[in-house]
């Protein structure tokens, strides 16, 4: 379910103004019959106050940006680590999943390392296989990341059937040469500029973790 915009009321206030006035200011010149020429020109300003006030209300609802519509994610919540791995590095999975699902908008998360789930975290889709599509595929063959802004309007978006299935947002960054960083988002268009350097930081200092292995 989609939230609401918080900024709604703030974009609306403009206009509620500038039409509460310019009704105030209606009402009083009807029912003053004489008007001398001070309040002929304090109508006149008002008018145009009111006038402004509206016009600042529109321009607002078009460059004012949403908050983009966020939904629940379906599936369970849960932390999976491939228990084969050494301490030291479940750790730092540990580490390195909690900071991107309390510092971004990631909401679902998986570590795909030489052909093995290292980590699932986040709201987990049933099925636990990663089965590489033409999409993380090629993040593979390039060691280049993907952002899938909104994953609905892409037809390989079937291909992350091991995320929940009403994933909005998508970020496959790469983890060397061997591995993958699969996030998973609860609104489309939802991961900043700063969000993505974030994550090719992290991803880098995994890889110089699981390259020992």
């Amino acid at each position: 379910m989609a939230k609401p915009d918080p900024n709604r009321i703030l974009r609306l206030l403009p206009i509620a103004v500038g039409i509460l006035g310019g009704s105030l200011l209606f009402t009083n010149r009807i029912l003053t019959p004489d008007l001398t020429n001070s309040q002929s020109r304090s109508d006149v300003m008002g008018v145009i106050l009111s006038a402004i006030l509206i016009l600042t209300g529109l321009l607002w609802q078009q460059i004012q940006p949403r908050t983009p519509d966020s939904v629940e994610l379906v599936g369970e919540e849960g932390f999976e680590l491939d228990p084969n791995l050494p301490d030291s590095v479940k750790t730092e999975l540990a580490w390195a999943s909690h900071i991107l699902l309390t510092n971004t908008v990631t909401r679902s998360l998986i570590v795909y390392y030489r052909g093995k789930v290292l980590l699932r975290r986040g709201i987990l889709s049933p099925n636990k296989e990663v089965k590489p599509g033409a999409i993380l595929q090629r993040v593979l063959d390039k060691q280049k990341p993907i952002y899938l802004v909104a994953l609905n309007v892409y037809p390989g978006k079937i291909e992350f059937d091991y995320l929940p299935e009403n994933t909005q947002g998508v970020i496959c960054q790469p983890i060397g040469k061997e591995g993958v960083l699969i996030l998973g988002a609860n609104a489309p268009r939802s991961y900043t500029k700063q969000d993505e350097n974030w994550v090719s930081a992290i991803a880098e200092k995994l890889d110089n973790s699981l390259s020992q292995l």
